[in-house]
């Protein structure tokens, strides 16, 4: 009996002509352009620059900032207020102040102050606008701190020099992070709100009244909606894989094995989510809805854009009712830093746990009415 009925359900899917092409495109589409979107890397930050001292050495400091790539010079201005202005129209991000006498203080005094303000209306841009130019500023200051003692007699003093490492990500490549993580909000769209458009689709068109007056038994039913999307969804990963590597040029550091073991039980525990709503809904538009509802929370609980450990305390206890938070970290760690499924062991009992608690529910939430 179960054999017919996935018989029945694949075919079901091939002969709706969109299906396959999303299945298929949407995973295509999205790797390309979601790592584009999800870039919190930014550059051509407007800056305006007001120099009070118009010496070599403030000429020098502004030239270094607009050659660092980040910023863009829209103005040099002689007043803050000028300066201003332009941020309040919207023409400049940022304004860096350098103070009156700012070389004979760093020649005389070795020290001298500027002053950074950003526009924070966009809380992104403006912090990490800031923190690009302090930091452009800092290293600006040892250049001429170097210079300065470098024409000084100095005795050897023992120093230290930090050299970071970066492991698994050593470019600090925004994407090298963000794809794996992506690679699970795609196949956890299609996992989810395939399926949920599943059954409610059967009430609207009238074909759920045939299948409830056969012998056919629950369990067999929920199976049957589960093993098509269950295939779809490797189909799907395995496209994302393909565009990894040629796009990105990322293949996995650990095992495509242990990733496709961890897939399997995410796309199980998603599609038996989605049933669950479908049983419940009423309506195609309904299931939308709830679908989208319950996704997109766990999408932003998950750490795909925002560490979880950042998060505040209630909302981490939240992330760990979000599936797609084990399988996010199960891909970059798998993806980026080659973890085996030992190491991963506890995010595989929290997905089973989910797969085993959804399908039940999607089971008994199921009437089936003689």
């Amino acid at each position: 009996m179960l054999r017919f009925l996935v018989e029945k359900e694949f075919k079901q899917m091939l002969r709706n002509a969109f299906l396959p092409r999303l299945i298929v495109m949407f995973p295509l589409i999205g790797l390309l352009v979601f790592p584009l979107a999800a870039d919190f890397e930014i550059k051509g930050i407007r800056l305006v620059a007001v120099d009070n001292d118009h010496s070599s050495y403030s000429r020098r400091l502004v030239d270094k900032v607009v050659s660092s790539g980040w910023f863009s010079l829209a103005r040099v201005e002689g007043a803050y207020d000028d300066a201003i202005r332009l941020v309040e129209l919207g023409t400049a991000d940022v304004i860096l102040e350098l103070p009156p006498h700012f070389e004979r203080d760093l020649i005389r005094e070795k020290t001298a102050g500027v002053m950074i303000s950003a526009d924070t209306v966009n809380g992104t841009k403006g912090g990490l606008g800031s923190a690009y130019l302090s930091g452009i500023v800092s290293d600006f200051a040892s250049e001429i701190r170097g210079e300065l003692i470098a024409g000084t007699p100095k005795p050897v003093v023992p120093a230290f020099t930090i050299i970071p490492r970066f492991r698994y990500n050593p470019h600090l490549k925004y994407p090298i992070s963000m794809v794996p993580a992506l690679m699970v909000m795609v196949l956890s769209m299609l996992a989810g709100f395939l399926p949920a458009l599943n059954i409610v689709a059967e009430k609207e068109s009238g074909t759920i009244e045939q299948m409830n007056v056969t012998p056919v038994r629950k369990f067999d039913f929920i199976l049957s909606k589960l093993i098509p999307y269950w295939v779809a969804g490797f189909i799907s990963l395995s496209i994302c894989f393909v565009v990894a590597r040629v796009f990105y040029g990322m293949i996995p550091a650990g095992n495509l094995a242990t990733i496709y073991l961890f897939a399997s039980v995410f796309v199980l525990a998603m599609s038996g989510f989605g049933l669950v709503i479908s049983n419940y809904a009423l309506s195609i538009q309904q299931a939308m809805f709830m679908m989208f509802f319950f996704v997109m929370t766990f999408i932003l609980m998950s750490g795909l854009y925002t560490p979880i450990a950042g998060m505040p305390a209630w909302a981490q206890m939240m992330s760990n009712f979000s599936p797609l938070k084990y399988f996010i970290r199960v891909m970059r760690l798998v993806y980026l830093k080659g973890s085996g499924f030992s190491e991963l062991a506890s995010s595989f009992a929290a997905l089973g746990g989910f797969a085993v608690f959804f399908n039940v529910w999607a089971v008994i939430s199921y009437r089936k009415s003689a």
